[in-house]
């Protein structure tokens, strides 16, 4: 019975602290022109049998995703990362570990409907966008008509990198 108090305040001090827990707020939105990378956004060059073309730059609470791809003879075969998340050190390596594996995905399948990484949601999701902007820019079409969604990825992860509660996928 002596715990029975102990236990009680454990538990309210617990419940308001879930209570007051807010998480970050997600803006997205395709960055302004007047960003350092407006000089990259509206880039799409041809030489012979090869377009390279610069997607939009997407950005999220973690900070900035954009990507050049070149297309040679109707295939994909460079994506090159121009802006990755940067916002905090972790955004940094979750992004530096997810980038590699979200290129191989995009030659692979050969359009912007590529696999997520898990623990890089939001990586995963604005390099998807910026990549299908890219492509439509320079008219790529994938041989199986698959494409992805052109914008930030929308919601609130816990913690904001998404290793929190339930085990949904970071940015």
């Amino acid at each position: 019975m002596r715990r029975a108090p102990i236990v009680l305040v454990a538990t309210v001090i617990g419940t308001t602290g879930v209570l007051m827990f807010k998480p970050h707020e997600v803006t997205p939105a395709v960055a302004s022109s007047s960003s350092s990378s407006a000089s990259q956004d509206a880039a799409v060059s041809k030489s012979g049998s090869t377009t390279t073309a610069t997607g939009a730059a997407i950005t999220t609470q973690f900070g900035n995703t954009q990507v050049q791809v070149t297309i040679k003879s109707g295939k994909i075969t460079d994506v090159k990362p121009l802006q990755i998340p940067s916002n905090e050190p972790q955004s940094v390596q979750i992004s530096n570990g997810a980038v590699p594996a979200l290129r191989e995905s995009a030659l692979t399948k050969q359009s912007a409907a590529i696999d997520s990484v898990s623990g890089a949601t939001f990586t995963s999701q604005s390099y998807a966008a910026s990549l299908q902007s890219a492509l439509d820019k320079a008219g790529f079409k994938a041989a199986d008509g698959s494409t992805a969604p052109t914008t930030a990825p929308t919601g609130s992860e816990e913690h904001g990198h998404g290793g929190g509660f339930g085990g949904r996928g970071g940015f």
